[in-house]
């Protein structure tokens, strides 16, 4: 489903943003360190050294308790033209409000919504942190490059996020090439229809594992959160390692 690209191929303003730098974390969300957006999704530094960052993913709600799924560009270096939730990315390293384990990456996602999909009425009160969870997606690689160092993917300490909000947006065609309020039970069919509606690891993993949980009781989000850390999938040759 994900798209093999050679990085001259790459959008321009994407690579620009591989530049980012985002926090290095340990499996107990510790910062131990930073690198760029580049080197912290690459598979051969996943594989190799474990690495592992910060990032968060954002689930916003309507009044009809409706969730507003967005489908990634196809200009997106990892898992383009996949489908997600509302938001997703990473608190970043040089900006000293974001490196906070809780507020930090609230006030990332604050951020990041605006860049994604032109939302500016979340506030930092709007947002219920939800719980933590460690995976692992593989993207693609292009098949020019030498072993595996052009391989995409993920190995991230994800903040899970609930907004339940009616909002205005104008999604960002670099970022969002398309959007939708779809309701409980229309996404439980579509998540058996993986040829059709392809999705992000993380979400199947979300939407699988906690969401319908978070979904039947949405007015009592401020009770449902937890400290954990969930751990669902590794890089290969890591699992069980700490």
């Amino acid at each position: 489903m994900t798209q093999i690209r050679k990085l001259t191929q790459l959008c321009p303003i994407q690579t620009a943003l591989l530049k980012e730098k985002v926090m290095l974390v340990d499996r107990s969300d510790n910062i131990i360190g930073s690198a760029s957006k580049e080197e912290a999704h690459l598979m051969s530094n996943i594989t190799k050294t474990g690495m592992l960052h910060r990032a968060f993913s954002l689930f916003l709600f309507n009044s009809d308790n409706k969730l507003l799924m967005q489908r990634r560009s196809p200009q997106k270096i990892t898992f383009p033209n996949l489908y997600t939730n509302t938001c997703c990315s990473h608190p970043l390293f040089t900006i000293p409000l974001e490196t906070d384990p809780v507020t930090g990456t609230k006030h990332a996602a604050i951020r990041r919504v605006k860049d994604e999909l032109g939302i500016t009425d979340i506030s930092f009160e709007d947002i219920h942190f939800m719980t933590r969870i460690v995976y692992f997606g593989a993207s693609g690689a292009s098949d020019t490059c030498e072993e595996d160092a052009c391989t995409w993917g993920e190995h991230e300490l994800d903040h899970v996020l609930i907004v339940r909000k009616d909002v205005e947006f104008v999604p960002n065609e670099n970022e969002v090439s398309e959007t939708r309020y779809i309701g409980r039970e229309e996404l439980a069919g579509l998540l058996e229809d993986e040829e059709n509606f392809p999705v992000t690891p993380w979400f199947r993993i979300i939407a699988t594992s906690m969401l319908t949980h978070w979904w039947d009781q949405i007015d009592r989000l401020h009770q449902l959160g937890d400290d954990k850390i969930h751990e669902f999938s590794f890089p290969p040759g890591l699992k069980g390692e700490v």
